[in-house]
This record gives C-alpha cells, structure tokens and sequence, in this order.
C-alpha cells in the first residue's frame, strides 16, 4: 500500500490532522515542538459518496471502500538538514513515503506557539523546501561524486545518470524543489531511481481556525498558500480546520453532519484532502457490485483491464479474457 507522509513545521496541527484523519487518538497532540517523534501510522478509508447508491442496486449491507496509509511525521525546523531538531532522522522518515501532504498553519492563536515567533505560511513553506532541498542537493553531489570514475571510462549508463545530476545539482542550487525540474520521459525515469525527497507528489493543507472554514476563500493566508504552491510547487491546496476535524472523530455521523450544518460547511475537508491525496498517489478506483458486498478496488492510473482484474485475483489476470465495465453515471441512469 502506498503511503502519504504528513509533514510540517512543529504545532501547525499535523499530529491533530493525523487523528482526524485515521478517526484515532493515536498521535500525541501537543502545544510544544518534537512532541511527535517516531512516526505514527493509520489506515485511511477513502470516503466515495458512489458507493452507497451502488449498495442499493446491488442489494447489499456489505461496503469495502478504498484505503491509503498516512505517516504523521515529526516537525521539521530550520537546520534540519544540518542535523538541526530532529535532521536526520525526520528526512528518512519522509523518505519512506510516496507523497506528501504538507500542513500549513493559516490562524493566529496566542495560545499556540509557533517556532518562528509569527504566522506567515510562505516562509513556513520555503523553510521547508530548503531543508528538503539542502538534503537533496547532498545526495545529488555525492552521487555525482560516486560515478565520475565509471563516467570516464565511458560507461553508459555513469554518463546518462550524470547528465540528470547535473541537471539536477543546478535546479537545487536554485532553491528549487527536483519536481518542477522538466525532464524528458527517459531523464524521469532515471531520476526516479535516486529517490529524492523533493521529487514526490505534495499537496498543501491550509489549517484554519472553525469560524474560518465556511469562508476560507477570503482569508488572506489561504489566498497566498494557494498561490504560491501553485506558482513554485506546482501543487494544489486543500483548506482544512484540524481542530474541527479532531471534535468530529468522537461524534455519529448525524452528530458530525448537524455541526458541519452550523459552521455552514456541508462536507469536513478531511474527505477532500483524503480523497485528494489518493489521487495524488496515482491511485484509481473501480467497483464491483453483488449481493455479497460492493467493494472499491484500488489501482494505478494506466492501469489496463487485465492489471485491474489481478488486484482481485492472480488467476483473473493470467487468464484473462475480457472486461465488461459500465461507468457510474450511466449505472444509476
């Protein structure tokens, strides 16, 4: 199972978010930074609104839905890449995810510290970025370093990965993270196998306080976190409330729903970052419906139909013969 890493700067809500998320207690959640050390994992229900009108079709009780794993994982603090705060051991963490959801403090609260003294999400952003940057450029040039002898006697796959490191090593040079680098299809590929750590899939969370969400639009920190994710990240932004999101993991969902109504929001942003991050991951959803259960079956994008039929089973795939598939949309016409 592919895993999305949630990262951040210390007491911007990634442990609370981490909670709402797996519905679970099982990040400690505290108003001071490191209170997260080693990383908590959760497996994470995709919410499908699908999947209950397919139930009724199908005549069943029985709904599996999708899921993907989250990592809450400790803050990171200016100098990380030096050995700073919990340096080392926070970028092997991120290095085990396939994706990131970077959580991004969008309110004031004298109540809750904040590492830098004041709020102000792009700086937060670019802190970040630095450190993952400082770490990649690290490796790059170690690497470089490693096959410049093999690179000189004219081996041919030396040469190919130093002409990408070095590509590599000037982008990061510039401050600026290895995914909004523009490769060749074939330059990807080998950029893939140095597994940089700001070469994966981000998406940002913008945390705002309860009586932010319903109007997020106009809160001046959400307006630049999106912009600018948007401008040197080429990433999307999710508005979330974390707190919010914390308050619901002990109601019922009618319970969950009639507070929603008060805020004046009509879904928790928890689903769409969820929902958000699956797809970030490059995974895809199709159904099968019986009498026994309707279950979201999880693929890649690409995917062909004999790959997608041995998620259920091997045998589906080896002897495979054909697919009879309908879309949703013309399933409930």
């Amino acid at each position: 199972m592919l895993k999305a890493g949630i990262v951040g700067l210390p007491n911007v809500g990634k442990s609370t978010l981490f909670n709402a998320v797996t519905r679970t207690r099982k990040a400690q959640a505290a108003n001071y930074p490191f209170c997260t050390i080693d990383p908590n994992v959760g497996i994470v229900t995709v919410p499908d609104a699908r999947l209950e009108p397919l139930s009724k079709v199908a005549k069943t009780q029985v709904i599996i839905p999708a899921a993907v794993e989250f990592v809450d994982i400790a803050g990171l603090v200016k100098g990380a890449a030096a050995g700073e705060g919990l340096g080392n051991k926070f970028l092997t963490h991120i290095r085990e995810v396939d994706a990131l959801v970077q959580v991004v403090r969008c309110f004031e609260d004298p109540d809750i510290h904040h590492v830098a003294g004041a709020i102000d999400p792009i700086r937060d952003i670019e802190t970040i970025t630095t450190e993952l940057v400082l770490s990649d450029l690290e490796a790059v040039q170690k690497r470089l370093e490693r096959g410049a002898k093999d690179a000189k006697r004219g081996d041919k796959v030396a040469i190919a990965d130093a002409e990408v490191l070095k590509k590599l090593e000037a982008h990061f040079n510039a401050g600026k993270p290895g995914i909004t680098l523009e490769l060749t299809p074939e330059e990807k590929a080998i950029s893939r196998l140095f597994y940089l750590l700001t070469d994966k899939p981000t998406i940002y969370a913008a945390n705002v306080k309860e009586n932010d969400l319903a109007n997020a639009d106009a809160n001046p920190f959400v307006k630049a976190v999106r912009e600018y994710a948007k401008a040197h990240h080429s990433c999307d932004t999710v508005v979330i409330s974390a707190q919010i999101e914390s308050d619901l993991v002990d109601l019922s969902q009618e319970e969950a729903d009639a507070f929603l109504k008060e805020l004046g929001v009509n879904e928790s942003g928890v689903g769409a970052l969820i929902r958000s991050t699956y797809h970030l991951l490059g995974l895809r959803t199709y159904f099968t419906a019986g009498e026994k259960e309707v279950r979201a079956w999880t693929i890649h994008n690409g995917d062909t139909a004999p790959k997608a039929a041995g998620v259920i089973h091997s045998d589906f795939e080896r002897g495979f013969i054909k697919a009879e598939t309908v879309a949703y949309d013309d399933l409930m016409k």
